[in-house]
């Protein structure tokens, strides 16, 4: 793995402002920030289904992992020496997995440990659906309702607060202050890192 690049990953439940926080981090600091896409998003919206069995939903949440790690990789090998900000991570797949989230590490070939390890930082924005916020943002994609976000929230802060940079950013009324304060936690981690 290409540890020439800093990799950054930005996780959380739906609806936490991940997305909007990377955007406009990239806007603010230029070229040298390189956001990897969301693996689900991108296979979603080509056609991957988003319910069924759970060997549907096994064989969804390994295309999703293999999507991320690839585009991850991808993105490291091309844009060498840059910031990557991951929308999302390989460890989101484990909690989306329709059985126990270490048979999905051991289904894979790896561990949390492992998947931990590939990135730099992890910033961890709270879903809205802690304040009983809408999670829909226009986004078709986003299904799950205001207490599926909530269970999906919790389940992937216990994975991934195991980081040992783990950064929460808790839900606010504001989503403006929600957003300042990933953008302000995004800086400092990425003032540790030199070109």
């Amino acid at each position: 793995m290409n540890k020439k690049s800093f990799r950054v990953a930005l996780t959380g439940g739906p609806g936490g402002g991940k997305t909007t926080a990377a955007d406009l981090y990239r806007r603010e600091i230029g070229d040298q920030v390189v956001i990897v896409p969301e693996a689900a998003t991108l296979l979603y919206s080509g056609g991957f289904p988003r319910g069924g069995n759970n060997e549907v939903r096994c064989a969804t949440q390994r295309a999703i992992y293999n999507v991320q790690v690839n585009l991850e990789d991808a993105q490291a090998a091309y844009f060498q020496n840059r910031i990557l900000l991951c929308d999302r991570g390989t460890v989101d797949s484990a909690v989306y997995w329709p059985y126990d989230t270490d048979k999905f590490f051991e289904n894979l070939g790896t561990s949390l440990e492992k998947e931990l390890n590939r990135y730099d930082a992890v910033i961890f924005f709270e879903t809205a659906a802690v304040g009983g916020i809408s999670i829909e943002g226009g986004n078709p994609n986003r299904i799950e309702s205001l207490d599926e976000a909530l269970k999906l929230d919790q389940k992937l802060k216990k994975l991934w607060s195991q980081h040992s940079q783990f950064i929460f950013i808790p839900h606010n009324k504001s989503f403006i202050k929600k957003v300042n304060m990933g953008l302000e936690a995004l800086a400092k981690v990425v003032s540790q890192y030199k070109v």
